[in-house]
């Protein structure tokens, strides 16, 4: 008997928005990284893209349990001595805080072509509007 492979219909793929407004960081990011993946659906199968679009609206309103707010840092090397910068979440909130979203979701995918390519379909936006309207998202409940 043979293996039975899905047939992952590209030009099917739906769009899901979800709000972060005061949703747990980590709670959402597992949800997103599901949805982008595929495993909430049927036709789930581990090496292939047979997950869906998804946009985070409100990223600035996310929220973060404990002591994270002051106490993690996100570390980054340019390569050349010295070259590390360690940034609070606070800086980074306050700069650019659809990072804090994208670095949480790229963590829970797989650490391969197939991870570069899936993060290539999440979407996240600062504030309540976003571009994707033309393409009719589905709204995604945050179970958190």
């Amino acid at each position: 008997m043979k293996t039975f492979l899905p047939k992952v219909d590209v030009q099917r793929r739906k769009w899901r928005v979800i709000d972060a407004e005061g949703a747990v960081l980590g709670r959402l990011a597992v949800q997103v990284a599901d949805a982008l993946r595929g495993k909430d659906k049927p036709i789930f199968t581990p090496h292939l893209d047979a997950g869906d679009f998804v946009v985070v609206v409100n990223a600035e309103k996310i929220v973060l349990t404990g002591k994270k707010e002051t106490d993690k840092t996100f570390m980054s090397y340019s390569g050349w001595k010295g070259g590390e910068k360690y940034r609070s979440v606070q800086q980074v909130r306050a700069a650019h805080p659809e990072r804090l979203v994208m670095h949480a979701v790229k963590g829970m995918l797989p650490k391969n072509r197939l991870g570069d390519q899936l993060l290539t379909k999440l979407k996240v936006v600062v504030g309540g509007v976003h571009p994707h309207t033309a393409q009719n998202p589905e709204t995604m409940t945050y179970a958190g």
